[in-house]
């Protein structure tokens, strides 16, 4: 069906350019698969336990997911191109500048899709399940349900609770409700940045080209992310406390906080937030924060296993 409104060009498809694979990579958008980091969330929390195959699945795992995330990529950026021209940034981008063939990336897009498929298919067939119900969500979500007011932020919410799950599947490892509630949190609180963001620019009469954003004010969403935030930190201090590892994990609450809080003076104070992996990325407090994180869970786990600790 996608194809039926593409314009065949056979010398733009078949002429080969010096520049074609580096535009084709940058349609991947391989920025933006720094969000399927989370699928290491069950191997990070079962550090004293795994072995290296099971480093070797979840590292696989991520490919696949993103993967699976490009071609969904691909399949908005192909739904919004001719909106992506009047955005100050999405302009740039191969399709809607017109310096990729639709054809091509869509051609691209769907061997990558169904390879990703089979080699999910074989390491673990749930993990197929839900990887293909990761990309039907999102393809919904970039076809019409991004347009509907707060469903749009819950849908990207469960994108990221979906990569945490299939982390867990791949490895065998089973995630606490608490864990999950504490991602779907947190990645509605990404999500609640990101339209700030967009609406600022709107505002400010840049154009955003989101139809859903008429429903939004500021004020709205700064109420949504207060009481996310608080739900966010009370989640994760349970599941320090309820997790079967220790207690010590309490220790990290702290990192818990202080990335929230600079994450809210970041999207309120600088009115960044677009691009949450960017600041991820680029933000040097932020960055060192999420490694500190990381180091600590891995120590206090490696110390419980050693028995220095209970």
């Amino acid at each position: 069906m996608l194809f039926t409104s593409i314009r065949f060009d056979e010398d733009s498809i078949y002429k080969s350019s010096p520049s074609s694979v580096a535009l084709v990579w940058n349609q991947l958008r391989p920025k933006q698969w720094s969000k399927n980091l989370l699928l290491f969330a069950a191997l990070i929390f079962s550090i004293n336990k795994v072995d290296f195959m099971q480093i070797a699945y979840s590292i696989i795992g991520f490919l696949i997911f993103s993967v699976i995330s490009s071609t969904v990529y691909i399949i908005n950026d192909f739904v919004d191109r001719d909106a992506d021209r009047a955005h100050p940034v999405k302009r740039h981008r191969p399709m809607a500048s017109g310096r990729l063939n639709p054809v091509v990336a869509l051609s691209v897009g769907t061997v990558l899709f169904l390879l990703s498929l089979l080699i999910s298919f074989l390491l673990n067939p749930l993990f197929m399940v839900i990887a293909i119900t990761y990309f039907v969500i999102n393809v919904s979500y970039s076809l019409y349900l991004k347009h509907i007011v707060i469903l749009d932020l819950m849908l990207i919410a469960s994108g990221f609770v979906l990569r945490a799950i299939a982390g867990g599947v791949i490895i065998s490892v089973s995630l606490t409700p608490w864990f999950l509630l504490c991602t779907l949190l947190l990645s509605l609180f990404l999500a609640i940045g990101k339209r700030r963001h967009e609406l600022i620019l709107l505002q400010e009469g840049v154009s955003a080209h989101r139809k859903v954003l008429e429903s939004y004010s500021v004020s709205l969403l700064d109420q949504f992310s207060n009481i996310v935030t608080a739900a966010t930190v009370l989640s994760y201090s349970l599941f320090t406390f309820t997790s079967s590892h220790t207690v010590y994990l309490m220790l990290t609450i702290p990192f818990v906080i202080y990335g929230m809080f600079r994450y809210l003076y970041l999207i309120q104070i600088r009115n960044l937030g677009g691009s949450p992996e960017h600041i991820l990325l680029e933000d040097k407090p932020i960055l060192i924060t999420v490694v500190m994180y990381s180091l600590c869970v891995v120590i206090i786990l490696l110390l419980k296993d050693s028995g220095y600790i209970q």
